[in-house]
């Protein structure tokens, strides 16, 4: 009789295991990254530093990453653990960043083929481990490979504390998002900037090839952060959620939420390319923090409320406790989230209706920019053109101003601005000016005001949805221009009095004639 292979009872193929789990892990070189990082802020570091390099590998050229931290450093015991697949001693952890023990093989072998960590917590004895993919694809490794004591680490290995600490090193990096290294440290700094943020601004420090990440706030709120210049809208809102809405036994977490406004009047006039390095355009959406650092970003809990273009001007920030990990859908690469019904039901309302009101802001915004524009570029055509018109007599006055107008100065800074010219300015304002008049005229010295009663039906009809810019059915517009001018023929028809007639003729003539001067093409 023939020899019967002996067949493993092992629940795990680790052979295929180790390759099938490269395709399933981190969806880009930051979000891996990230998870080293993690490590190192649940181990305590205050400073991490990033080094990416180009180097010679058996096959030719390679890229070296290494991630070095001066946190607490680990034992052996808890360094076999931390190179094993869920074999964290901080497994289901609520407390920090950490969770599930598979953040640190499963972060390096998707992106690199060998990972070997250093770690000491003396200056006198250094420990350290690898785990190489090829080797334990070929069923030469079934295990950790049992951790070397040595006095100190590799020669080209970083220790960034001589007392305690951990370096992360990657080789034979197959799987990065880039192959050129500038690429990958412009990108990569750019995500732990945004990612970390929160620990950046209480003092953290991370460096990538010797130059200090800077903390990206998508809220441009915080002062210290690259951009910033947003307002807080509103208070803070927050809420208490259980972890399992079915057990009123089971544990409550807190999630707040906060919401921001960008400063539409002043970004407004920056080109689309400036707009882009701001992060302005395209940039709408929700950045949901778990203890203190960023998992997903996206357009969430917004109800039935469709992604538009007046939405990049407002931000938001959830943050939450890990307590509710199940209720946002975390999962272990804390690279995404999937929320709970229950959740969504608890934050769909508020969120929804928050963004429909600052989404409204900022279009209003963008219409009186729009009109302010449109208001100044008709005021300089006006005063350019005046030359071609019939001077203006001299003003007269009998010394008494009306209170109406008192209180329209008081309002209105631009009339008090306006300074004394030879030629005639023009000015153009919206005010209720007190009465019914859908326009008022008021003459200061050489300057003509024109003065818009919002309130009126001809603002609201025609004037300000014109000015605006908002879409208007064609036949609408047409019918209201046309009652426009019946109004005005009606109005004129109720005087029978010779003398107002003849008053009422010259004013026609007269804004007739400025009318033609003033809308001619040139």
């Amino acid at each position: 009789m023939g020899t019967v292979s002996k067949m493993s009872n092992s629940i795990v193929a680790l052979d295929k295991f180790i390759l099938s789990t490269r395709d399933s892990g981190y969806k880009s070189t930051p979000s891996a990254v990230s998870e080293l990082l993690d490590n190192a802020l649940q181990a305590g570091a205050r400073r991490v530093r990033i080094s990416i390099e180009k180097v010679e590998g058996p096959t030719g050229a390679d890229i070296r990453v290494q991630v070095a931290d001066d946190g607490c450093g680990m034992d052996r015991h808890t360094l076999v653990q931390a190179m094993r697949f869920g074999g964290s001693g901080r497994f289901n952890d609520r407390n920090g960043l950490g969770r599930f023990g598979m953040g640190l093989p499963n972060a390096s072998l998707g992106q690199a083929r060998r990972v070997t960590v250093h770690t000491w917590q003396s200056a006198t004895s250094v420990l350290s481990t690898y785990l190489d993919v090829d080797e334990i694809a070929s069923g030469g490794v079934e295990s950790v490979p049992e951790p070397v004591r040595q006095k100190i680490p590799a020669a080209d290995a970083i220790r960034l504390s001589p007392a305690h600490g951990t370096t992360v090193v990657w080789e034979r990096c197959d799987r990065l998002d880039n192959r050129r290294t500038t690429t990958l440290v412009r990108k990569l700094s750019a995500a732990l900037g945004r990612i970390f943020r929160h620990f950046l601004f209480d003092g953290l420090v991370i460096e990538i090839n010797g130059v200090a990440v800077k903390p990206l706030d998508p809220l441009y709120l915080h002062p210290d952060a690259i951009h910033s210049g947003a307002r807080s809208f509103q208070s803070s809102w927050s809420c208490e959620i259980y972890s399992d809405p079915s057990d009123e036994d089971s544990p409550i977490g807190t999630v707040e939420v906060l919401f921001s406004e960008l400063p539409v009047d002043a970004w407004n006039g920056l080109s689309n390319e400036q707009k882009r390095s701001l992060g302005i355009a395209d940039g709408a959406g929700v950045s949901i923090v778990r203890a203190g650092r960023e998992v997903d970003y996206g357009w969430f809990f917004m109800g039935a409320k469709r992604r538009e273009n007046y939405d990049d001007w407002w931000r938001c920030e959830v943050r939450f406790e890990p307590v509710l990990d199940e209720a946002f859908g975390i999962t272990h690469t804390k690279q995404q989230i999937r929320p709970k019904e229950y959740l969504s039901e608890v934050l769909n309302g508020f969120m929804e209706t928050t963004a429909k009101a600052l989404n409204a802001r900022a279009r209003d915004t963008f219409a009186s920019i729009k009109l302010s524009k449109a208001s100044t570029s008709a005021e300089q055509v006006a005063a350019a053109r005046d030359w071609r018109m019939k001077p203006l007599p001299p003003r007269t006055t009998n010394g008494t101003v009306r209170a109406d107008y008192k209180l329209l100065f008081e309002r209105n800074p631009t009339l008090r601005g306006i300074q004394e010219a030879d030629a005639p300015t023009y000015h153009l304002l919206e005010d209720e000016v007190g009465s019914s008049l859908f326009l008022d005229s008021i003459r200061v010295g050489n300057a003509i005001v024109g003065v818009v009663n919002p309130r009126h039906q001809f603002y609201r009809q025609l004037y300000e949805p014109i000015m605006s810019g908002k879409e208007i059915d064609g036949v609408q517009l047409a019918s209201a221009m046309r009652l426009t001018v019946l109004a005005a023929a009606r109005a004129e028809a109720s005087f029978t009095n010779p003398v107002e007639r003849k008053v009422l003729e010259a004013f026609r003539t007269e804004w007739s004639q400025a009318m033609d001067v003033l809308l001619a093409k040139r």
